[in-house]
C-alpha cells in the first residue's frame, strides 16, 4: 500500500517551508509571535464589541477597543507573574 503525504499534496512547498521557519523560530523570537496572535484574537474580539455597541461605534474604534482590551489582558497576567514570582524577573 502506499502511503500518500497530504500535507504535500494541499500545501505548496513555500507556505510548508515557512511554517517551519516559524516553528523553528518561535523561541528566539517571542514579541512578533506574540503581536500576530494578538492579532488573531482581535479578529474575534472587534467584531463582538461592534456587535455589542449595536452599530454606534465605528469599525476603527471598536477594533482599537479590541487591541486595548487585550493589551490590558497581557499587562494583567504579566503583573500577576511578577508579584508572585518575583525571582523569576
Amino acid at each position: 500500500m502506499k502511503q500518500i503525504n497530504l500535507s504535500r499534496k494541499f500545501l505548496s512547498t513555500d507556505v510548508i517551508e515557512a511554517i517551519s521557519f516559524i516553528w523553528l523560530q518561535w523561541r528566539k523570537q517571542k514579541l512578533p509571535l506574540a503581536i500576530f496572535i494578538g492579532l488573531c484574537l482581535n479578529l474575534i474580539i472587534a467584531p463582538v464589541v461592534y456587535a455589542t455597541a449595536e452599530g454606534t461605534l465605528e469599525r476603527r474604534s471598536a477594533w482599537a477597543i479590541g487591541i486595548l482590551g487585550l493589551v490590558t489582558l497581557a499587562l494583567i497576567i504579566y503583573l500577576f507573574f511578577v508579584v508572585f514570582q518575583p525571582e523569576r524577573f
